[in-house]
């Protein structure tokens, strides 16, 4: 079978050079199984339908049977056996050297009776993400992230994604098994992972039986308030306004507190800079779904719709760039955040490295008048950040959907860079 190679690649042999065991985390679907089964060197699938039981008797009996063979070893669906977090815990404690085990599964929950121990000094974590653009082959990954930091003097790319490729990628996600599907089958994929989400997984992730109507409604409140910073309350209030029934604040916090343990969600936190005034930074989360296709599914919008309603679809679009950054960005030791100032002044995100460089980016779709909007936020933010407390930023970038080229501006040296063409 043809493998896709993934940022997470390299990410992998890092964390295995460094611990005893690593564990990859990440919503169904992504990839992690066979991501991992790269760098094992002996593989044991605990949810083997041949071999299950057994499995389970192993591990109840003396966990450290199924930990044997070539390492790095892959354990497969671990949490079907809990008590086996401990036997490699203590085995990467005792032999010698590092990377021995990989541990790949569901986020559905484990039974924690059976788990004595964190990890932590054993274990490293892994997180991965539906692919990005340069990860399925639609960006052409000529400009790196990681060269951005270094401040070229230009750079040059063609891009060779138009509109209507950027709403189907949206719509149809970044879940490998549908990379190369025909178009309309690579479409169902995310309606086909809502539906295990609505109605099988919220309810197993903690064990409290959801109605899958409500977790509908609640999802698609989410998806039309993403990338923003909205309240309970607010969600609660968007809820009232579109369907006929309500769901409460709490009911709002437990459901999307689920959707985060099944890395359906993942909100992008606030960033704090040193500021030359006193302007006061909000703190709130941004909301976002992992991968935009989930938001376009739970609403019933295809390619078609996303192109009627350009602005709708722009909000999709920064929920795919968002995506794709965070994935380049761990690959080079990063974080993303979201800056947003009780002023007003927002920025989209924030690519910030381990050795304190950070890079400013905003999102448009595309049209010279929303880059040009773009292009002033980055400078007045630019301008507000105190250098003589920390670093200026690295470079900015306004990130875009559409649009011919790569190039950087002669005026400011600002970057324009079309989502196809970039990379980690």
């Amino acid at each position: 079978m043809y493998y896709r190679k993934r940022a997470a690649d390299a990410l992998l042999a890092r964390k295995l050079a460094g611990k005893g065991a690593v564990l990859i985390e990440g919503p169904k679907w992504c990839g992690k199984t066979t991501t991992a089964e790269q760098q094992a060197a002996s593989i044991i699938y605990m949810d083997d339908p041949q071999h299950i039981e057994q499995n389970k008797i192993r591990a109840d009996i003396n966990p450290s049977l199924l930990l044997q063979g070539k390492t790095p070893r892959l354990i497969d669906e671990w949490q079907i056996a809990p008590k086996l977090w401990d036997a490699v815990r203590y085995e990467a404690d005792h032999r010698d050297g590092t990377g021995h085990f990989i541990l790949t599964g569901s986020s559905l929950p484990v039974d924690n009776k059976d788990i004595q121990h964190s990890g932590t000094g054993r274990f490293a974590w892994l997180r991965m993400r539906p692919m990005a653009l340069y990860e399925s082959g639609e960006s052409s990954g000529e400009i790196s992230l990681e060269d951005l930091f270094s401040a070229p003097g230009s750079i040059y790319a063609e891009n060779r994604l138009s509109m209507e490729d950027i709403a189907f990628l949206i719509c149809r996600g970044g879940w490998p098994k549908a990379i190369d599907q025909n178009k309309d089958i690579a479409l169902d994929q995310s309606f086909d992972y809502c539906d295990a989400i609505t109605n099988r997984d919220i309810s197993k992730v903690d064990n409290i039986n959801r109605n899958p109507e409500r977790v509908k409604r609640l999802m698609r409140s989410y998806a039309r308030l993403q990338g923003s910073q909205a309240s309970y309350e607010t969600i609660c209030a968007d809820i009232k306004s579109n369907d006929t029934t309500t769901l409460d604040s709490d009911t709002v916090a437990a459901y999307i507190t689920a959707l985060g343990r099944l890395f359906v969600i993942e909100e992008a936190q606030a960033w704090n800079p040193n500021l030359r005034s006193k302007t006061a930074i909000r703190t709130s989360a941004t909301r976002y779904y992992i991968d935009p296709s989930i938001g376009t599914a739970i609403l019933q919008t295809g390619p078609e719709e996303l192109l009627a309603d350009i602005k709708t679809m722009g909000l999709f679009f920064e929920t795919l760039c968002m995506r794709d950054l965070r994935t380049y960005a761990e690959a080079l030791m990063g974080t993303v955040y979201h800056y947003r100032d009780s002023s007003g002044l927002e920025c989209d995100a924030v690519v910030h490295l381990r050795n304190g460089s950070y890079g400013l980016v905003e999102i448009k779709l595309g049209g010279t008048h929303l880059i040009s909007e773009g292009c002033r936020t980055l400078k007045t933010l630019s301008e507000r950040i105190d250098t003589d407390r920390m670093k200026a930023p690295s470079f900015l970038m306004v990130l875009t959907g559409i649009g011919d080229i790569a190039y950087r501006r002669k005026e400011d040296g600002i970057y324009i860079v079309p989502i196809g063409c970039l990379k980690q």
